[in-house]
């Protein structure tokens, strides 16, 4: 009779949510989440939850509690210039067909500059190597490679820019040793080599950017544990939302 006076439907009266405690967990997740990785959106979040952990929730509904969680407030993006889009890059049909190399840069503690040198496989974008030191001249980039190579097998191509220790004659003497052919970019338009560019833009936002490491082997050991987690649980893009090492 209450139900009746008010207008109110005695179904949705009587109704009790059922999913409550899954959403409390799925909020949890989204919380720890980004205030682990800053860095991710909902997009490797939810890519996060369905590939790396199993969990079959609805996209909608975790796209729900992210908002409800204000997790999906941004900074407004700075006004572009329409620019010509570039010609994609063509994608690898197998492992080992094309390599990305590049260098980032960076400051200890104390002030002192260090250097990474990258490595992934353009195929699903597998992050190969690491390679922290102060100076990594080219017979450092060739002792790394060829480590590398080792172990995984040499590259049909390695795709870099002109850097002065990619055009020495050490290193095009090693790869013409090894029958690998060196792709050059042109100067000035990273954009060809952008694989290694959006990598480098993942660590850089990822850890580089979050830390102050006191010691080069700190550095090269956050490195190397970051590596492990990239290629075996952080979602990608390229991949379907799966981990490189997780690709179907």
């Amino acid at each position: 009779m209450a139900c009746a006076a008010f207008g109110v439907s005695e179904s949705c009266y009587r109704y009790q949510p059922k999913l409550t405690s899954e959403n409390d967990e799925i909020a949890d997740w989204l919380v720890r989440l980004t205030g682990i990785h800053s860095d991710w959106g909902f997009g490797l979040c939810f890519d996060y939850l369905r590939n790396v952990q199993g969990y079959s929730w609805n996209h909608k509904r975790v796209y729900r509690i992210y908002c409800e969680l204000a997790l999906n407030l941004r900074i407004r993006s700075r006004r572009r210039l329409n620019r010509h889009k570039p010609e994609p890059l063509k994608q690898p049909l197998r492992a080992n067909q094309m390599w990305s190399i590049d260098f980032m840069h960076d400051q200890l503690s104390d002030g002192r500059n260090y250097r990474l040198f990258n490595v992934i496989d353009d195929y699903r974008r597998e992050g190969l190597v690491i390679e922290a030191g102060f100076s990594l001249p080219s017979i450092r980039v060739i002792r790394t490679l060829s480590q590398l190579i080792e172990w995984r097998g040499k590259p049909s191509v390695i795709r870099c820019d002109n850097g002065p220790e990619f055009i020495s004659h050490e290193f095009t003497n090693w790869a013409k040793k090894h029958s690998i052919r060196i792709e050059y970019i042109q100067p000035g338009k990273p954009q060809q080599n952008a694989y290694i560019e959006r990598h480098n833009r993942t660590i850089r936002y990822s850890w580089v950017s979050k830390h102050l490491f006191e010691t080069l082997e700190e550095v090269q050991d956050y490195a190397t544990r970051w590596l492990w987690f990239y290629n075996h649980e952080r979602p990608h893009k390229a991949n379907g939302g799966r981990p490189p090492l997780v690709a179907a």
